[in-house]
């Protein structure tokens, strides 16, 4: 771990990276002028890269065409170091990278020089070892494995200083200086997707769903080595949602605008455009994103309650405020904040008061919340949960506390709907199919809310059965035999819609230019599930692509949620083996 802090320190030099000596071949000289070119054979792509010179003799002015100057002569004059230029970065597997200068020398002799050619397109990343759990029942894939890696796509996604134990070195510290209208430090949380704007909705519905597999399964992530890991993962919104929540009626709900955003391809390290930060107030009010934030606070309550008393109860205390500002000042927060609204509009708030409401009861035990759930509950087949809609998930901890018939019809009648022989299409390879943009997405939601249901007694093989067949044809049960998951199983996606992993390692400049690199990603986006294939399988593995291969922090909430599910079943010896 240390060595892969140190490498990220001092990646710039090269000492990672094991780079490949060359010599100069001077091709003329006369009086003090000097030309010379250095050829590198490339047997792999290149997206960046960085020439260290040594020259035999002091020499100056130097003109080139490719780079940057990083050091010009150093204390001696004789050691230059050159970087690659945004648009000099790209080149291909089999050709030879040509670098030609001239300049000045002193002497009578002209220079001759050697050089270390750093490749800086990949990284230096390792995955932890997997951990299964001793007598654990035998599954046809390694959900071990996802579960390791898609707490570390949640590290590849944050955003502000990271720790000293960060473990992808290939991403620094960024948006260092986003703040409030005020001057309130909102530095912090999760970027949303392959993008760099902190969206609090889905990020606030992303924390509650973490928080509700590892509560509801808190076995499979200490017995697969990752329990502090995943409370880390669920602690890094929970830090920046206490930050964005200044008074009780007013709280920050979104830091970046989508527009400029959306406008730089590069890494979040090197962002310089303006990043305003938008809230919600009792004139401009948002109960749904109160009500998520509220609900993921609440959450983050009894997952830290036993671990750190006083955080946990300054997440309920926030908690409360926020359900209240949310009951009392109704409105849909994207009619507040426009900037939101191009991007994750909010179809309704009643699911989030509901949702909310249920969290509260189970993190105080007051019996006003039950009754406020079961008041503001949307009654009914749910369309599909997700980030904008939390019905079923309402339905299931509603029916878990008290076992009413009407919560349970409507639980089944979704899952009526949503399995083969209802309403819902299928594509021909059985994947359950929602909607076109990030398909996959809905499916595995859905998925886990099953495995939930059926944790509550609600057909528990039927159900348990469909949830591993959606799972499962995410990690290879498709018609394709590949799999949704960057980094995992066969044939996996290479070229994530995903900015900061297409970018070379710094200090390689980036640009759109890495945008169109028809090569993989430089950095393996480890755990990220892409948005999936179309209605009828097909799927191509495009990062121009953004329908099928965006990837984003809610996609991957559920998701991890339901593997965790897998692993309990396994591991309490209750896997559901003999599905049809």
């Amino acid at each position: 771990m240390l060595w892969l802090m140190l490498c990220t320190l001092v990646a710039w030099q090269g000492s990672c990276y094991g780079g490949t000596q060359v010599t100069m071949n001077l091709l003329q000289h006369w009086d003090t002028n000097w030309e010379g070119q250095f050829s590198v054979p490339l047997t792999s792509n290149v997206l960046g890269w960085e020439l260290k010179i040594h020259f035999s003799t002091p020499v100056s002015g130097i003109q080139e065409w490719d780079g940057t100057w990083v050091q010009q002569g150093g204390d001696s004059g004789l050691d230059y170091i050159l970087l690659n230029k945004v648009d000099k970065g790209y080149h291909a597997a089999g050709s030879t990278l040509t670098i030609r200068m001239m300049g000045k020398f002193s002497g009578s002799t002209p220079p001759s020089a050697t050089a270390e050619f750093i490749d800086l397109t990949s990284d230096t990343q390792t995955v932890p070892p997997i951990v299964i759990p001793n007598n654990q029942e035998q599954t046809k894939y390694n959900y071990e494995e996802v579960l390791v890696k898609s707490v570390l796509f949640y590290e590849a996604q944050r955003s502000g200083k990271l720790p000293s134990n960060n473990r992808i070195p290939w991403r620094g510290d960024s948006a260092l200086n986003d703040t409030g209208s005020n001057g309130e430090d909102l530095t912090g949380g999760y970027y949303d997707a392959g993008d760099h704007v902190k969206f609090n909705f889905p990020m606030a519905y992303t924390t509650t769903m973490l928080a509700w597999g590892y509560l509801e399964w808190k076995d499979a992530y200490t017995l697969s080595g990752q329990h502090q890991q995943v409370l880390d993962a669920i602690k890094w919104p929970l830090d920046y949602f206490l930050k964005c929540h200044v008074a009780p009626h007013e709280l920050y709900v979104q830091v970046g605008d989508g527009g400029p955003d959306h406008g730089f391809w590069g890494r979040p390290e090197d962002m310089t455009m303006a990043r305003p930060a938008f809230k919600i107030t009792e004139t401009k009010p948002g109960s749904d994103v109160a009500g998520e934030t509220a609900a993921a606070m609440a959450a983050g309550y009894l997952v830290f309650k036993h671990i750190n008393a006083t955080y946990a109860n300054t997440l309920l205390t926030h908690s409360r405020q926020l359900y209240d500002f949310a009951k009392n000042f109704l409105g849909k927060y994207s009619d507040s904040v426009n900037q939101a609204a191009a991007y994750y509009r909010s179809d309704s708030y009643q699911d989030e008061l509901a949702w909310a409401a249920m969290w509260l009861y189970q993190a105080t035990g007051e019996a006003k919340y039950l009754t406020n759930a079961e008041q503001d509950r949307v009654t009914g087949a749910a369309w599909g949960d997700s980030w904008d809609d939390k019905t079923t998930y309402t339905d299931i901890l509603l029916y878990k506390f008290t076992h009413k018939d009407e919560y349970k019809t409507d639980i089944e009648a979704t899952f009526t709907d949503w399995m083969p022989g209802g309403t819902l299409p299928y594509t021909p390879g059985g994947m359950a199919y929602r909607l076109q943009w990030g398909a996959l997405r809905y499916t595995v939601n859905m998925a886990t809310a099953a495995l939930m249901a059926a944790d509550t007694g609600l057909h528990p093989q039927q159900y348990r059965c469909w949830a591993l067949s959606q799972i499962n044809y995410a990690l290879g049960d498709n018609p394709t035999n590949r799999s949704y998951v960057v980094g995992f199983g066969n044939n996996a996606p290479k070229r994530p819609h995903h900015r900061s992993s297409s970018c070379p390692s710094m200090p390689a400049p980036c640009g759109w230019d890495e945008q169109k690199n028809p090569g993989p990603n430089p950095h393996v986006l480890y755990g990220a599930l892409v948005g999936g294939p179309g209605a009828d399988d097909s799927y191509k593995d495009d990062r121009m692509d953004y329908v099928k291969n965006e990837v984003a922090c809610d996609y991957n909430a559920a998701w991890q949620s339901g593997i965790a599910g897998l692993i309990h079943l396994a591991v309490q010896h209750q896997f559901p083996n003999s599905c049809n």
